[in-house]
C-alpha cells in the first residue's frame, strides 16, 4: 500500500485525506500546525495528525504527500518533498506567481518524482467524455468558446472572509479560486490561453475586498473566448459552449451532462451522467494520483498544464489591475 501524508487539514484538505482513505490503497497521515484542527481530525479519523511537516517527516517515511496549504506555500513545500523522495499532489493554484517553476521544473528533472495538480474537473466522467469528443474533431475546429458561472459562495464556502480566499498573496479571490478551474478545463478541451483582457470587480461579498465578479475576454490562439463568472448569483451553475465549424458542444457542468448539436439538428444530443456524491469525484482523483505514482496513464492536470493556467491567473490579475489587454508568454 502506498503511505500518504496530507500537508494542511482544512476543508479541502479533509477532502483529500477522507478520499484518499476511501481507495483502500494506501496508509494515510497527517500534519497541520493548528493544533485545535489537528486535534478535531485525529479524532473524526483515528489517523496520525503531527504538528508540523518536519514532525511528520521524522517520524514516518512516506511515499507521497498531498500539499493543501495556501498557494505560495505550494511550490516551496514541493521542492522541499521532491528532494526528499516523495511524489506530491499539489492542490490548484499551483502558486501565486512563476517565481519557482523553473526551479520546480529543475527538481522534477532532477529527482524523477511524479507530480499533478489538483485541477479536479479533469475527473468529472462529462468532462473527460467532451474531451475524448473533441479529439475526434466531428465538429471541425472549434472557433469560440463562453462559459457562465457562479454560485452564492457564502451559501457554499460560509468561512470564506476567514480563510485564504480573502488575500490575493494566498491565492484568494474568485481569478485564483474559482475561475481558474474553469480556464483549466478550457485549456484542456481546446488549448493554451493567450491573450486575456479582464475587468474584474469587487461587487457584494461582505467581509472581503477581493474580486467576487469576473467579465474576460481572450483568445486561445485563434479561438475567440469569453468568460463570465460570479460569486453572490442565487443559481450555482456553470455552462460551457464551444462552437465549431460543424456545430457546437454543451457541456452543463451542474447538471453532470454535454450534448452536441450540429448544423441542421432540431435539438441538442445529450449525455447525462447519473448522480453522484461530492466525494466520489474526490475518490476517483486519489485513485488516479496513486495510478500515477505507478507509472499509470490519466487524465489529471499535469505540472506543465497548471504553469500554464498559472500564467492565466497572473495575466489576468494584471490586466484587472491595469485595465489593457495582456499576451501571455
Amino acid at each position: 500500500m502506498h503511505s500518504i501524508l496530507i500537508i494542511g487539514c482544512g476543508s479541502i484538505g479533509e477532502r483529500h485525506l477522507r478520499c484518499f482513505q476511501n481507495t483502500g490503497r494506501c496508509l494515510v497521515a497527517a500534519c497541520d500546525t493548528n493544533p485545535t484542527l489537528a486535534a478535531a481530525i485525529r479524532e473524526r479519523y483515528g489517523l496520525t495528525v503531527h504538528d508540523s511537516l518536519d514532525a511528520a517527516l521524522a517520524a514516518s517515511s512516506f511515499d507521497a504527500a498531498v500539499i493543501c496549504t495556501p498557494a505560495h506555500l505550494h511550490l516551496p513545500l514541493a521542492n522541499r518533498l521532491m528532494i526528499e523522495g516523495l511524489d506530491v499532489f499539489i492542490e490548484k493554484p499551483l502558486a501565486i506567481d512563476q517565481t519557482l517553476v523553473a526551479e520546480t521544473r529543475r527538481t522534477i528533472a532532477q529527482t524523477r518524482r511524479k507530480v499533478a495538480v489538483a485541477y479536479v474537473y479533469h475527473l468529472m466522467p462529462w468532462l473527460k467524455a467532451a474531451h475524448e469528443f473533441l479529439a475526434q474533431k466531428e465538429l471541425g475546429k472549434i472557433l469560440h468558446v463562453s462559459s457562465t458561472s457562479g454560485q452564492h459562495f457564502p451559501t457554499f464556502r460560509p468561512a470564506y472572509r476567514d480563510i485564504y480566499y480573502a488575500r490575493h498573496d494566498l491565492g484568494g479571490g474568485a481569478i485564483q479560486d474559482a475561475l481558474t478551474h474553469v480556464m483549466n478545463a478550457v485549456e484542456w478541451l481546446i488549448g493554451p490561453c493567450t491573450r486575456v483582457f479582464c475587468d474584474a470587480s469587487h461587487q457584494a461579498l461582505e467581509g472581503v475586498t477581493v474580486e467576487d465578479t469576473v467579465n474576460i475576454l481572450a483568445r486561445h490562439g485563434e479561438v475567440l473566448a469569453s468568460y463570465a463568472l460570479t460569486q453572490f448569483q442565487a443559481p450555482n451553475e456553470n455552462t460551457l459552449l464551444l462552437n465549431g465549424e460543424r456545430g457546437s458542444l454543451k457541456i452543463e457542468i451542474h447538471h453532470r451532462r454535454w450534448g452536441v448539436m450540429k448544423h441542421g439538428d432540431a435539438d441538442w444530443t445529450w449525455h447525462v451522467t447519473p448522480p453522484m456524491e461530492r466525494d466520489e469525484l474526490f475518490t476517483a482523483q486519489a485513485h488516479a494520483f496513486q495510478d500515477v505514482m505507478e507509472g499509470k496513464k490519466t487524465s489529471l492536470c499535469t505540472f506543465e498544464e497548471a504553469v500554464q493556467t498559472l500564467r492565466f491567473n497572473e495575466a489576468a490579475l494584471r490586466s484587472s489591475a491595469t485595465q489593457l489587454p495582456i499576451t501571455l508568454e
